[in-house]
């Protein structure tokens, strides 16, 4: 029953989300500004895991090992999320998200290196099969990946090392025993306050001296669609850190990094990008992947 129950966790963290990950691109296609949708995330983020933390009989708010751990953490998610947003302005969704989501082979490699977590075949062979699922969906249908300029490579790549910070820090949190809910509380709350910094220095902007300045219209889309996918990644990483509660974590970041289908999917039934035969294999290779993990 253990079993059922940490692979449900992780299907479910991967499903919602990667709803805030459809979302921010939402945000983006209708021209929401940056800063408030970001501050917007990391403010409904912040209250989900603050009432999460303040139910749990763990919640030590004045425990440093809590804000250090938030600080690294919030830092991987913070410029990790603006870096892949930055990413979308260069290249597709259905590039950019499934390959900031292979971060989980250093999360995977840290389970096996640091923590002797034992893999079964199957289990090992569900790996591999999700992770082929994640490049396959790198390759765009007609050959557009020739749009993966120099600039969108170190975005992806700077996103996806920041984003191993997140998920991989999350596991060792878990391990020496801190309560993930006021981890991921503090590390929002920092990252709110930061983006909250650059949405402030925007609208001083606005008083005529040199710089981008967003219009009222695209700072209202940018928050009510970042408050919006706060919600969903407060939701997908608080079962995201249950699941890694309860189940190994070779098995449980792969099956989250499943994320990014959301994404790819989403963009193809919004905004009609086309479904090729490399995606619909990965799509095979998918429910193969999460079948063997289970087993």
């Amino acid at each position: 029953m253990l079993t059922v129950w940490w692979f449900a966790l992780a299907a479910g963290s991967a499903l919602v989300f990667g709803l805030a990950g459809l979302l921010m691109k939402v945000s983006q296609m209708r021209e929401g500004a940056l800063s408030p949708m970001l501050l917007g995330l990391y403010a409904s983020g912040t209250c989900g895991f603050w009432l999460q933390a303040a139910l749990s009989e763990n919640w030590a708010p004045l425990d440093y090992r809590i804000w250090i751990a938030g600080a690294i953490i919030g830092l991987g998610s913070a410029w990790g999320n603006l870096l892949f947003m930055k990413a979308l302005e260069c290249g597709p969704a259905s590039l950019t998200s499934p390959l900031t989501n292979s971060n989980i082979v250093l999360v995977v490699a840290m389970g096996a290196l640091f923590y002797k977590e034992p893999a079964h075949p199957a289990a090992i062979t569900g790996v591999a099969a999700l992770l082929a699922a994640v490049v396959l969906l790198s390759v765009k249908p007609g050959g557009s990946s020739k749009e993966a300029n120099r600039r969108w490579f170190a975005l992806v790549a700077a996103a996806t090392l920041l984003f191993a910070f997140r998920n991989g820090g999350l596991k060792v949190t878990e391990e020496i025993g801190l309560d993930n809910a006021s981890v991921l509380w503090s590390g929002y709350l920092l990252s709110f306050l930061w983006f909250g910094v650059l949405s402030l220095r925007d609208r001083l902007k606005a008083d005529g001296s040199p710089g981008r300045v967003s219009s009222p219209a695209s700072v209202r889309t940018g928050l009510a669609w970042g408050l919006a996918a706060g919600v969903c990644s407060y939701g997908g990483l608080q079962l995201y850190s249950a699941a890694l509660r309860e189940g190994p974590s070779h098995l449980v970041a792969p099956i989250f990094a499943t994320n990014s289908l959301v994404v790819a999917l989403g963009s193809f039934l919004i905004y009609g990008e086309k479904l090729g035969p490399a995606q619909r294999l990965a799509f095979v290779l998918l429910l193969l992947g999460l079948a063997l993990v289970r087993i």
